[in-house]
């Protein structure tokens, strides 16, 4: 499996960290490359969109200087998420911004265009496109995307309902280029397990939520910590398409977890939904399901360290048995 060299040997853990709406800011991304791993954020966090030059510029001076203060052990890219969907306003402003400083990796979602691929190859940049199937999967590989995230059931946020073993199988009979598998993933053991099955590396979100880095209020943070698997309800009522929530902020915004409405997907929204004032992603809370690993709000540092001896105690145990 052939990984660009941006993602082969820039690494210290084969570890992305996924783009969380609101929540990833430049204190996270710079802290998650600096640690090793990929940090990323979404385009669209970055409010008024005049404010993408600034992190942008704050992420690549940062990172510099880290490199030049560090030789011996410099940070990792970063990536910005790009939404492609039809509804996203501001795709042409800040695809010119990815283009401007030459962001490494650019991630795209909810929809695959060659206009997009095309402007981040023109400086040397790579594309990864989410996708939740096999059939979305061959879509973006031909409208030229170079890698593909395997987002599965158990992920955070907007995810898919098939299993990462079955889709990782599906799409490794065709596809031998850049593969990251997202889903449940919160742990150095997890991070080999995904690779065990095909990935190349893994992509894990929610728990960096509970960093003292991320842009989420501490209520938030502390339910990553208090909640696991069964806290996490699987719905469509909050944007239009299925995603992750956590129980208790469906509670807090007085809905029924267990009785929720169906919402219409040509409806596709990134505000409130089901009659409620509550907002997704601000009032309901996105997460997925290895929460149950986290079991303490610490720094980004920390927990990618942390991550680097579970995964290399993992290796150690696998090689022994």
């Amino acid at each position: 499996m052939a990984l660009p060299a941006i993602l082969n040997n820039t690494l210290t853990l084969p570890v992305i960290g996924s783009p969380l709406f609101i929540i990833s800011n430049p204190d996270l991304v710079i802290a998650q490359c600096k640690a090793g791993i990929v940090g990323s954020f979404p385009a669209l966090n970055a409010r008024p969109e005049s404010a993408l030059d600034k992190w942008l510029q704050r992420i690549t001076d940062e990172l510099d200087r880290h490199n030049q203060e560090n030789p011996d052990s410099p940070a990792a890219p970063y990536a910005v998420n790009q939404i492609v969907h039809g509804s996203n306003g501001r795709l042409e402003h800040d695809l010119e911004m990815c283009v401007k400083y030459q962001v490494p990796i650019v991630i795209t979602s909810l929809g695959a265009k060659e206009i997009v691929n095309e402007a981040v190859h023109s400086y040397g940049g790579i594309t990864l496109h989410d996708i939740i199937n096999n059939r979305f999967a061959k879509k973006a590989i031909e409208k030229g995307a170079d890698g593909l995230i395997a987002v599965a059931s158990g992920a955070g946020g907007h995810a898919g309902g098939q299993s990462p073993f079955a889709l990782i199988q599906e799409i490794r009979e065709w596809f031998d280029g850049p593969l990251i598998c997202s889903g449940a993933i919160a742990t150095g053991d997890a991070v080999l397990a995904a690779q065990a099955m095909g990935a190349d590396l893994a992509y894990i979100g929610s728990a960096f939520i509970a960093t003292t880095e991320a842009n989420a209020e501490q209520d938030y943070k502390q339910a990553i910590v208090d909640c696991g698997a069964d806290d996490i309800i699987y719905s469509n009522l909050f944007t239009g398409i299925h995603g992750n929530y956590l129980r208790p902020s469906i509670e807090n915004a007085g809905l029924d977890p267990n009785n929720l409405p169906v919402s219409d997907p040509s409806a596709m929204n990134f505000g409130s939904g089901g009659g409620s004032d509550a907002k997704a992603w601000k009032d309901i809370w996105g997460s997925g399901q290895g929460i149950g690993a986290v079991k303490h709000i610490g720094t980004t540092a920390d927990y990618v360290a942390k991550l680097k001896l579970e995964y290399n105690a993992a290796k150690q145990r696998v090689l022994s048995a």
